[in-house]
């Protein structure tokens, strides 16, 4: 009887116990948004990226759990959420070197955002003729089912996470659920939050001359007392195709096209007033980032007028290096 290898980056079904077994012996590592392992070199930017970090030690497959075992007993939900919030930035009463405040004129009211699908789009579920390979895991994050020759696809339930990935501050989770922890391997056995009648094996072929409309990307920012710098996560954004404006001082239209056929486009209302002419934009590999010239000086909790603000401190400057 076939079962799952636990050692990071393999997680192949296997029946013979000398079978040759790919993975990563160190934990990993994440720092400054770089995302790695402690064994090899490789270092991406996106959690996607970092499940196909290809591994860097040949050994046997196993399914004891070699995770050195914590010192202390595992710390309650409550507890992993106290050390989060006493490892945040102090807050400061010192006022003396703080602007005077600044008068900000209100933000109009924008129509809700769109919120990202609670499951993946139906172009990502498999077609009802298609050709599952034996021993292929589901592309859903969070389920890990393993497709079994002959298996009734029609009594199939795919519990998996359809948000992104959280790292912040130490803590780990998903977007799409509420549960926070601070340890990797913890975060990657966070159960997933939906459910949905088939898993993902193979995904449908999809037209290669179909754009997709992406509702959402994932972002993040940080600031200082005069810059927001703020990251839009995109693939292969064509440079030539795509457009961002800064309209005025509190919206940016975003037009991003890539180059494998999927596109963005929305009206981001800043939190606060921006200067347009010292702010700017730069197109990277694997994301647009902005930086925005604050009009006031005044501190932003979230970077976008229509985002629920969580009571959490935003990293003022960029962290130093360990």
């Amino acid at each position: 009887m076939a079962t799952k290898c636990v050692h990071r980056g393999c997680g192949k079904a296997f029946s013979d116990p000398e079978e040759p077994c790919n993975y990563h012996p160190g934990l990993p590592v994440f720092h400054e948004g770089q995302k790695g392992y402690r064994c090899c070199k490789p270092r991406v930017l996106t959690f996607d990226e970092f499940l196909t970090i290809t591994p860097c030690t040949i050994g046997k497959h196993t399914t004891v759990d070699d995770t050195p075992a914590p010192a202390e007993q595992k710390p309650s939900d409550a507890d992993v959420e106290a050390k989060i919030q006493a490892q945040a930035p102090k807050p400061t009463n010192n006022t003396e070197n703080l602007p005077p405040p600044v008068a900000r004129q209100p933000i109009a009211a924008q129509s809700p955002r769109p919120t990202a699908s609670p499951a993946p789009p139906e172009d990502e579920s498999d077609a009802e003729d298609a050709v599952v390979p034996d021993n292929t895991t589901c592309k859903r994050k969070g389920c890990g089912s393993v497709y079994k020759q002959g298996q009734d696809r029609s009594k199939e339930e795919c519990v998996h996470h359809p948000g992104q990935a959280l790292f912040h501050e130490g803590s780990k989770g998903w977007t799409c659920c509420k549960r926070r922890v601070l340890e990797f391997d913890e975060f990657m056995r966070i159960p997933g939050c939906k459910t949905k009648s088939r898993h993902c094996f193979v995904g449908r072929k999809k037209d290669e001359q179909t754009e997709e409309a992406l509702s959402e990307v994932r972002n993040d920012f940080y600031q200082t007392a005069t810059t927001v710098i703020a990251s839009l996560y995109l693939k292969k954004i064509d440079k030539e195709l795509s457009k961002v404006e800064f309209k005025d001082q509190g919206t940016i239209d975003l037009d991003l096209r890539t180059t494998d056929k999927k596109r963005y486009q929305t009206s981001m209302p800043l939190f606060g007033t921006i200067d347009t002419e010292k702010s700017a934009f730069k197109i990277m590999g694997t994301k647009l980032e902005l930086t925005l010239a604050k009009a006031d000086g005044l501190g932003w909790p979230v970077l976008r007028a229509d985002d629920r603000q969580t009571g959490e401190i935003i990293q003022a400057g960029r962290a130093g290096r360990v």
